[in-house]
């Protein structure tokens, strides 16, 4: 079966960095887009950033550019987020995603991992 596999999450001061990972399994990673997205307490699950199978389209939400870095390793299965002067306003639960398609449904979810940004 499918699995995505979030990791790197924890408790940061507020300027710190962090690099999260998710790892794939189950599915032909190559073939996929990746997507990381948030949710906040009391909040919506929000987009956060996308990369296309090849690597070449990085959109980002407008919150994190040019603090955050999207990209994948199709060798390792694996997606990275590379987090940068982190705010507490970026604290959530960071989800990964695979879509077979954009636009269009993300058809597979990991379970999160929690950052917390301390002020």
């Amino acid at each position: 079966q499918v699995q995505l596999v979030e990791s790197g999450g924890g408790l940061v001061q507020a300027g710190d960095s962090l690099r999260l990972s998710c790892a794939a399994s189950g599915l032909p990673f190559s073939n996929y887009h990746m997507g990381w997205f948030r949710q906040a307490p009391g909040n919506e699950r929000e987009f956060v950033a996308r990369i296309n199978w090849s690597g070449t389209s990085t959109p980002y939400a407008e919150s994190v550019k040019g603090r955050f870095t999207i990209s994948r390793n199709n060798a390792k299965n694996t997606v990275y987020l590379q987090m940068n002067s982190l705010k507490p306003e970026d604290t959530a639960v960071y989800y990964c995603a695979a879509a077979r398609r954009i636009p269009g449904e993300y058809n597979y979810w990991g379970q999160g991992t929690q950052v917390t940004v301390s002020s």
